[in-house]
């Protein structure tokens, strides 16, 4: 009888996510980037080597909470995270190699979207007598394009406490935690306690609780601690994550060739890589648009384009300059998919796992880690825990700090209603491995679409904004 509930739940949730993810949602989220990397003239690649020099370089003598460098840190705590380890292989796993085409043509345009969010989250932001910055889409729908569309902005700011409290902030983060440990520490499941209707590894319950109480600590403090844990914690791991993936790439650069042929034609429902999608989608064009889906949505979800997630933190930095900070939040999704889920990506394709029966999420990585790195099984598992647990916990704090901003423009900076958000928070952490994976994804997945919709309205509304600030800025560049 319970299973018959849980799969009609289930059923229930993906018919949900069909609907909010559907052809005319990635469509439309495509189209914004292509539109905006058509008014701002190519940006993200005539200016990509300024932008990371911006992205190193902070700017002196702006208003703000944090440097654009602590900015972009909050912003990437919250996108780098479980999205590129575990999202990158569910998309796989479900659309195909060709999945990681979409992912990477969607972060491409998506880098025109997050500069123009960017942009707009520091033209538009408010600062209070006492220096609190409060800024994001629903101070650029409000004051941008009116307070006649002040709902739409508050339709926005509902639906990012629900993504933060129910969706990318908690569940699928602690979950991915607490399956990447279980997988290391106790993969066969031998030290179990009977919990909620199941047997759960003790791993699982003490991963959870040391999560919880991480989360409880850090959060307390705001935006300027979490800054202080990301300008340390997500570089450092960025880093070392990188570097593994890339020696994996190395290790294997004759299959390269094959693993990018393989990527290219999934991408369109060819090759005999795509043959059992193809088989369950109803053709080639069904694999074509399972790997366009997965892609994209597994796109969004890691480096967030589109979602307004990052204008939220770019709004506190110190800074005068709308133009720079929209550089320096581009770099957030040229360094989340372009570079790191693209590394993950070839991983999963030349190692074959994407494909193997029984794997799912961390798992499928875990395996291709284990299969393409010139170090016993242990080691290569231990640094993949290590990485998604840090990434994911920066994720955890970010999203906090996100859906924070958010409550609190939705309850005219209450600050009572923010503190019993913040044990909410906290709560929803620790009940999160205790989800399952599917279950988990699906949520996070219609909730990021949902809070994409009034976003991606705004962008468009404002782009001729956009538009013409940038061309003046950089014509004042060279002069």
């Amino acid at each position: 009888m319970e299973s018959n509930v849980y799969e009609k739940f289930g059923d229930m949730l993906k018919s949900i996510d069909n609907f909010v993810w559907g052809i005319p949602l990635i469509v439309l989220i495509i189209l914004t980037g292509i539109y905006l990397t058509v008014r701002v003239r190519g940006l993200q690649v005539r200016h990509l080597g300024r932008a990371l020099k911006y992205m190193v370089k902070n700017e002196e003598g702006g208003e703000g909470e944090v440097s654009s460098f602590g900015a972009l840190c909050t912003a990437l705590s919250a996108t780098i995270g479980t999205g590129n380890i575990v999202g990158v292989a569910t998309a796989i796993a479900a659309g195909g190699p060709g999945a990681l085409f979409w992912m990477i043509v969607a972060a491409f345009f998506g880098m025109a979207t997050k500069y123009s969010e960017g942009f707009l989250a520091i033209k538009y932001r408010t600062i209070d007598e006492d220096g609190h910055v409060l800024g994001g889409p629903f101070y650029y729908i409000e004051n941008g394009m009116g307070k006649k569309w002040k709902w739409l902005a508050k339709i926005f700011a509902f639906f990012g406490v629900c993504v933060g409290l129910m969706g990318i902030g908690t569940f699928t983060q602690v979950n991915g935690i607490s399956s990447a440990v279980t997988n290391f520490f106790d993969p066969m499941e031998t030290w179990t306690v009977y919990l909620f209707g199941r047997d759960i590894s003790w791993v699982v319950v003490i991963a959870g609780l040391v999560i919880t109480a991480a989360t409880a600590l850090v959060i307390i403090g705001g935006i300027k601690r979490i800054a202080k844990v990301s300008e340390v914690v997500v570089p450092f791991m960025a880093v070392l994550y990188v570097v593994f993936a890339l020696l994996l790439v190395i290790c294997n650069i004759t299959e390269i060739p094959a693993a990018v042929v393989q990527v290219v034609r999934g991408a369109f429902g060819f090759g005999d890589a795509v043959s059992g999608i193809r088989a369950v989608a109803g053709g080639i064009l069904g694999a074509m648009m399972a790997a366009m889906q997965n892609g994209v949505a597994r796109g969004i979800f890691s480096n967030e384009a589109g979602l307004g997630s990052a204008p939220i933190a770019a709004a506190a930095a110190k800074t005068k300059e709308p133009v720079r900070q929209g550089l320096v939040s581009m770099t957030g999704t040229f360094i989340d998919t372009i570079v790191i889920c693209t590394m993950t990506g070839l991983s999963i394709v030349i190692a074959g796992s994407w494909a193997k029966e029984g794997l799912e999420g961390v798992a499928i990585t875990t395996d291709a880690f284990c299969s393409g790195l010139p170090f016993p099984s242990a080691v290569s598992s231990f640094v993949l825990m290590i990485c998604l647990t840090f990434f994911a916990f920066t994720t955890i704090l970010g999203w906090d700090y996100y859906s924070e901003r958010c409550l609190e423009y939705l309850s005219n900076k209450n600050k009572t209603v923010v503190k019993v958000y913040r044990w909410l928070y906290v709560l929803a952490v620790f009940i999160g491995p205790y989800l399952t994976v599917a279950a988990v994804w699906t949520i996070a997945d219609i909730f990021n679409g949902l809070m994409a919709i009034p976003n991606v309205i705004a962008l468009i509304a404002l782009s001729g904004v956009i538009a013409k600030e940038t061309k003046e800025y950089f014509e004042n560049c060279k002069k």
